[in-house]
């Protein structure tokens, strides 16, 4: 079976490899300069606005590392969940890496409210201080829920008001596009995000997350601030072209949409099972349930997943692009079973 413990654990569409192959031809220049990135710029325009930049990176650290590096100084803090991937997953680099401070809040599902970041915006002008500079919400959350356009409008809105600037990590932005029925930019460009840290691997890519920046003075750093953090690839062609193959049609959705549909089919196996609290809403392509502590290992051994908190016997089933239905029918099986 495949895994349920992480949509990384996917491997790479076909059509991203077929991709990769065909962008190794002859000579081309190195460090984004060639015609593939040209194509993987445009297709990111054709999502996100005519005024879109968008870097490659290699990884989602490093995406969010260096979007918000071009929008901070070391003095200055970010406002975050305290599920954050940037908090909890990032070993830290955020800070290490830009000298900045997090600001994380508790939220009960992992989204941010005007109210909750009011709530830690204090102590501008004081040098006694870090200077709140940036608000950092991740799309889908990484409790599985998804923000609608109008709340990060409101966000976006709140933090321009403040002399803030908006960023989304969106390791899982075609998860929420395709949960919302929407364009990517619905809930990026028009309501006023300033950066967007792209996720393309949990989407079927091998290697391909991006920096893309809505605001053209934060552009002109952006270059330079890639370079800095060693996050610019020489043969980056075989990079773009990873996201012409997800942005020119509509594998991305394609995609998504497949692994989102997994995970509603897994909860409809589930949640009538005795001893289940299916708890946050299913919105994209992961569940968080709460099952008995004593049918934890033994259904790991049918298929690899995660304990997501291990105080509540809280887990944590994520479905890819590639889970198949049989994958979902054979897990319930061993639930029903097991909880019998």
């Amino acid at each position: 079976m495949r895994s349920f413990a992480s949509d990384n654990y996917a491997g790479v569409h076909p059509e991203v490899l077929e991709a990769i192959a065909a962008a190794n031809i002859d000579h081309a220049k190195a460090y984004g300069d060639d015609d593939v990135t040209a194509r993987a710029d445009a297709a990111f325009r054709q999502h996100f606005g005519a005024d879109a930049r968008a870097f490659p990176v290699f990884n989602g650290t490093g995406a969010n590392v260096v979007g918000l590096q071009a929008m901070l100084r070391p003095w200055e803090a970010v406002i975050c969940a305290s599920t954050a991937h940037i908090n909890v997953d990032e070993g830290g680099a955020p800070e290490h890496q830009l000298g900045v401070k997090l600001i994380d809040v508790a939220t009960p599902d992992g989204k941010l409210t005007p109210d909750l970041v009011r709530s830690v915006h204090f102590g501008v002008g004081v040098v006694h201080h870090a200077q709140p500079r940036v608000i950092s919400i991740t799309q889908t959350t990484e409790m599985g829920t998804a923000y609608s356009p109008d709340e990060i409008g409101a966000l976006a809105e709140l933090a321009h008001s403040l002399d803030m600037y908006l960023h989304l990590d969106g390791a899982r932005i075609s998860n929420a596009a395709a949960t919302l029925g929407v364009p990517l930019r619905a809930f990026t460009t028009d309501v006023g995000v300033d950066m967007v840290s792209y996720g393309g691997t949990k989407n079927g890519a091998l290697a391909a997350e991006a920096v893309v920046c809505l605001r053209p003075e934060l552009a002109e750093v952006m270059g330079f601030a890639r370079k800095q953090s060693m996050q610019l690839a020489s043969k980056m062609r075989f990079f773009s072209a990873q996201f012409v193959a997800l942005l020119e049609g509509d594998l991305w959705l394609r995609n998504a949409s497949h692994a989102n549909a997994m995970a509603h089919r897994l909860l409809d196996g589930v949640s009538d099972v005795a001893g289940i609290e299916i708890g946050l809403p299913v919105q994209a392509n992961g569940l968080f349930p709460i099952i008995p502590r004593a049918a934890i290992e033994p259904l790991q051994e049918v298929t690899p997943f995660y304990v997501w908190d291990e105080a509540s016997n809280q887990v944590r089933w994520m479905c890819s692009w590639d889970t198949t239905e049989n994958d979902i029918d054979t897990f319930v099986s061993a639930v029903r079973t097991q909880l019998a």
